[in-house]
């Protein structure tokens, strides 16, 4: 088994901690996490693909390891967490790779994409949107705050920053709650307490809308470039619903969608299994 090693990266002055494993030589594999996470979420993932993969999983800015600037210095949005993503890359070397996105880590990685084609060999969506038809009603109250950003509706979505929310996210949709470790949420709810993050975390709720705006540009890249694409979906996403998943093929016939029975953190209970698709997926296009 390959060891995975645990590091930072100087990006211009910002610290991005990551996680790394697998040949050097290999094919290239970058990992991007989602919201309430980090690259930790990949734990059982990484040692079931680094016999075959470079795989590099950073922690966005703002969350887990990687620095968290104060939000005078940094502004907590998309297009600013994708620019230091795509420096991240140019300095360890990913020159062309292929992307797993999740959640947040979706409209970074599809803005790497959008920025440099020519990087992207393959894409791989575990629960990462792109088109208004995956969005449930669960992002109403979110939406309530893009529409009207007062104070009292800022407020009303740190219910989605608790324990309680963290721990609802890890299990909807799961047949067997007992099947999810309570490690990774623990470890969630750990960086969410820290002082600050909840603002951090406020703002790019704001921000998401952003990436709403960008689905069309998304959705543009998709038919022009038609890069090969696998999504592999917890079907009891209560975020992401499988139509977003099915929507892929509409911009690309080539994509493969495949459905797990399971909810929004589908590496919880599906790791052995997503692993194994991409496995196949991605020999299958070498």
């Amino acid at each position: 088994m390959t060891p995975t090693t645990y590091r930072t990266a100087d990006v211009d002055d910002f610290k991005v901690f990551y996680r790394e494993a697998g040949p050097k030589g290999a094919p290239k594999l970058l990992l991007l996490h989602g919201f309430p996470s980090a690259g930790h979420m990949f734990r059982d993932l990484i040692p079931l693909l680094a016999d075959k993969f470079h795989i590099v999983a950073p922690d966005l800015p703002g969350f887990g390891q990687s620095d968290m600037p104060a939000r005078e210095s940094f502004r907590y949005t998309f297009d600013n967490v994708a620019q230091v993503i795509e420096r991240f890359t140019e300095v360890i070397g990913f020159d062309r790779f292929a992307i797993y996105v999740f959640d947040y880590g979706a409209p970074t990685g599809f803005r790497l994409a959008l920025r440099h084609p020519e990087r992207i060999s393959a894409i791989i969506s575990q629960n990462g949107n792109a088109y208004e038809d995956g969005l449930s009603d669960g992002w109403s109250p979110i939406k309530a705050y893009w529409q009207d950003p007062t104070p009292a509706n800022r407020d009303a979505l740190r219910a989605l920053l608790t324990p309680e929310a963290t721990r609802w996210q890890y299990t909807h949709g799961v047949a067997d709650a007992a099947m999810v470790s309570p490690d990774g949420q623990n470890l969630d709810n750990f960086y969410l307490a820290r002082p600050g993050s909840d603002e951090v975390q406020l703002d790019l709720f704001g921000d998401y809308k952003s990436n709403v705006a960008l689905y069309p540009s998304f959705q543009d890249y998709f038919r022009t470039h038609k890069p090969p694409f696998l999504a592999v979906w917890g079907r009891n996403d209560p975020f992401f619903i499988p139509p977003g998943a099915e929507a892929f093929k509409r911009d690309n016939p080539n994509a493969v969608v495949q459905f797990f029975d399971t909810g929004h953190f589908a590496l919880e209970t599906h790791a052995r299994e997503i692993a194994e698709s991409i496995r196949a997926f991605l020999a299958s296009r070498a």
